[in-house]
């Protein structure tokens, strides 16, 4: 049996956005294209869409997913690899979800909290660890130095823009506006001042990479859900990620 796009991204959660692009970067190509011009997926291909994403969903981006695909031929070895992985992510959140009740109860009796067993389960480290794996200690040291040297209000206004730049992104996916459209370029310029203004980053760096950065960035942001969120989901960081790619496209020699 096969499925089309509109079938297989309704049974998967995801969106024929996210198929095609998967098709264009060589990542999920299906299993043939109808003279209608619509894609279907095999059990081939839906095997393999799983595994992107489950490995999406532990934070891979798919540049990473592309490689883990490509050195493991074996479905069955590749996907109980995963269960593996899902299962020491699923007792890391039970250890959390204990952690959590035990402080709301001690609380509701009025005892004491015990400090040593609040935070089982949080990793307070995996933030920084994810930021020196994919661009350098340096990198970490400088934004973390960059923002414990800000007073509270400076901070607060930083964060307010934040918010802003992703509010409005959010508005401009929910209005079904394109990438090519003004308003989602006049967005990606601000997108990409705001990465320019944070230090050890290579878009604040003369000599960085700043093109390769914001491109991985801008795919990381539809690869990972934790960034998707930002965004108003699947959808909205699908089109931060594609306005950003045509901004760049259109300032390669500026």
């Amino acid at each position: 049996m096969d499925w089309s796009i509109q079938e297989t991204a309704r049974m998967t959660g995801t969106t024929s956005r996210t198929l095609r692009h998967y098709d264009a970067i060589g990542l999920l190509p299906p299993a043939y294209t109808a003279d209608n011009g619509y894609r279907y997926y095999d059990e081939t291909g839906l095997v393999r869409l799983q595994r992107i994403l489950l490995l999406r969903e532990l934070g891979m981006p798919l540049t990473k997913i592309d490689e883990v695909l490509e050195s493991t031929e074996d479905p069955i070895a590749a996907l109980s690899e995963h269960v593996d992985m899902l299962g020491r992510e699923r007792d890391r959140v039970e250890r959390q979800i204990a952690a959590v009740t035990a402080t709301i109860a001690r609380l509701e009796a009025g005892e004491p909290l015990m400090a040593e067993e609040m935070f089982d389960g949080f990793d307070h480290r995996r933030h920084k660890e994810e930021v020196t794996q994919r661009w350098g200690h340096a990198a970490y040291e400088s934004s973390a130095q960059w923002w414990e040297s800000m007073r509270p209000e400076d901070r607060q206004a930083w964060k307010a823009t934040v918010d802003q730049l992703s509010q409005d992104w959010a508005n401009a996916a929910e209005a079904g506006v394109g990438p090519e459209t003004k308003r989602c370029q006049e967005l990606a310029h601000r997108h990409v001042q705001w990465l320019s203004a944070v230090p050890g980053t290579p878009a604040n760096d003369p000599d960085g990479d700043m093109d390769g950065y914001v491109r991985g960035l801008a795919e990381m942001y539809v690869s990972d859900p934790r960034f998707g969120a930002n965004y108003g989901g699947a959808e909205g960081a699908e089109l931060v990620r594609d306005s950003l790619n045509l901004y760049l496209d259109a300032h390669a020699d500026s």
